[in-house]
């Protein structure tokens, strides 16, 4: 009981900040994981998959807020929370994708998006900010509502871009930071916030590795041995 007790104490510890405001232990882990997993992916590397999984979980505890916990003082912001629930899904299908490219004697190649697959990134994005907006502000969402949409759609295009292989998944997780960082900021959750600061600058390098890994890929080239049975036979038949 006290090894549960503890566990429980540590999973809703918190740290004093300055000007009254807390910081939750478990979204500083949370952001960590979150961390870990991106450089993984960067690095193409099948175990930054999972690794993510287990920053979302820890982080939809934290965006829920007070529907978890009626003493949690931060508000709610339903679109971090559900694209964890989405990151999850979709993490699950990245998983096999990287898995099964592994298994095939190597890792993904990345590669440029084809033009009606970016045009429909786009058009996803912004159609998808709009349709959501209303739904999240009857739910209950901070505000701005429309920049919590904005990050739970263009989140939700990255995550899937990356599992494709899409060079252009970075890109969209810039526009995703450019409005996140003041969300989270004037929301109160500081450690994502810094986090997302952080990751500005991360996929920006992260898009020039890839671009550079897709520059540098070899091209596949099918080799045909020769077939040991055939004997080569002399000029006269014999």
């Amino acid at each position: 009981m006290d090894i549960l007790r503890w566990l429980v104490d540590a999973f809703n510890s918190q740290w004093a900040l300055p000007g009254g405001q807390s910081l939750l232990i478990r979204e500083v882990v949370g952001n960590v994981f979150g961390l870990a997993s991106a450089l993984g992916g960067m690095r193409r590397k099948v175990w930054a998959w999972p690794v993510g999984i287990v920053g979302n979980i820890l982080l939809l505890t934290v965006f829920l807020g007070s529907i978890l916990n009626p003493d949690h003082s931060l508000p709610n912001l339903l679109g971090q929370a559900g694209r964890q629930v989405m990151f999850i899904a979709v993490a699950i299908y990245g998983w096999i994708r990287w898995r099964q490219a592994k298994a095939d004697g190597g890792q993904l190649t990345p590669r440029w998006a084809p033009n009606s697959a970016r045009v429909g990134l786009v058009l996803a994005l912004v159609l998808g900010t709009i349709a959501l907006t209303p739904l999240f502000r009857v739910l209950g969402s901070y505000e701005p509502v429309w920049a919590d949409a904005w990050t739970f759609v263009g989140s939700l295009l990255a995550t899937y871009g990356m599992a494709k292989g899409w060079t252009e998944f970075w890109l969209i997780w810039i526009a995703v930071d450019v409005v996140g960082v003041p969300l989270l900021f004037s929301s109160g959750y500081y450690a994502t916030g810094f986090m997302y600061v952080f990751y500005g600058i991360f996929t920006a390098i992260g898009f020039v590795v890839w671009w550079r890994a897709h520059a540098n890929a070899k091209p596949k080239i099918e080799t045909i041995m020769p077939d040991p049975r055939v004997v080569k036979t002399s000029e006269n038949g014999r």
